[in-house]
């Protein structure tokens, strides 16, 4: 699907790999793109809507009536969406002993808020014939995120709702994409020891002209690092060669864990 005329939903949009698709998708003759974050990031987000001449929506993607309200408001000024981008993540460090918090948020945030977006959005797209449903995992969603389980955990189920989604409506005029960036330079990336940064930090703006291919080629899975699907095919061929890699991983990046 190319983007030009189209109508472009872009959620975690003030900055980032949002920031730069929304850009992107202006620049590739976009009818509207609609870019939405929270109320924090209003200003932020009202400046990248006034460059690309869009319209912004601040919203809790968490929350099911903002992903209404942002899918609504946007048909109100261009009409029925046609890519919609489901990008806001966010970052909460720990393994099972994070904080119910932790793990309730980054649930809503990594998966729900998919599956709000297509509740919204499939009815029309199928009757329509047409649509696309982008949606943003993580390499940590294909491999592993070693300081954060919550992240990792529903960055997983992020790529299965994906999978789910294009089973049942690829054939249905809906097409489906899942992003899995590996490290990329956004406000998520902190400093200090990461796993993710091991193959190298890439920019957003790079990241936008793979997702545009992507979109125009159709192609489910939308990888930042080429070098992921290798470690992918190294998980499936022996995952206990795989898991004893990732613990010596861990120990070289984080320090030797503790025994017993």
């Amino acid at each position: 699907m190319l983007v030009k005329n189209r109508v472009c939903v872009v959620t975690g949009a003030a900055s980032g790999i949002g920031e730069a698709v929304a850009r992107a998708f202006a620049q590739g003759g976009a009818r509207g793109v609609v870019v939405a974050d929270l109320k924090s990031s209003r200003e932020r987000l009202a400046k990248v809507a006034g460059d690309i001449d869009g319209l912004a929506v601040t919203a809790d993607v968490g929350q099911e009536e903002d992903i209404k309200g942002l899918i609504a408001a946007a048909e109100d000024k261009y009409g029925p969406v046609d890519v919609f981008f489901s990008n806001a993540g966010l970052s909460r460090k720990g393994q099972e002993s994070a904080g119910d918090a932790d793990w309730e948020v980054s649930w809503r945030v990594h998966v729900m808020s998919h599956v709000f977006a297509a509740r919204a959005l499939v009815p029309g797209m199928l009757a329509r014939g047409s649509g696309y449903l982008l949606n943003t995992a993580s390499a940590a969603g294909l491999l592993a995120s070693l300081n954060s389980m919550p992240y990792g955990v529903t960055k997983h189920a992020a790529v299965a709702l994906a999978e789910h989604l294009a089973i049942q409506y690829g054939d249905r005029g809906i097409r489906v994409s899942v992003l899995c960036p590996q490290s990329v330079q956004t406000g998520m990336t902190t400093a200090g020891p990461s796993a993710a940064r091991v193959d190298g930090v890439m920019q957003p703006a790079e990241v936008a002209r793979i997702v545009i291919e992507a979109i125009d080629a159709e192609r489910f899975l939308i990888l930042s690092h080429p070098t992921v699907y290798e470690y992918m095919q190294r998980k499936a061929a022996n995952p206990e060669r795989w898991l004893n890699g990732m613990r010596r991983l861990r120990d070289k990046i984080y320090g030797v864990q503790p025994a017993g």
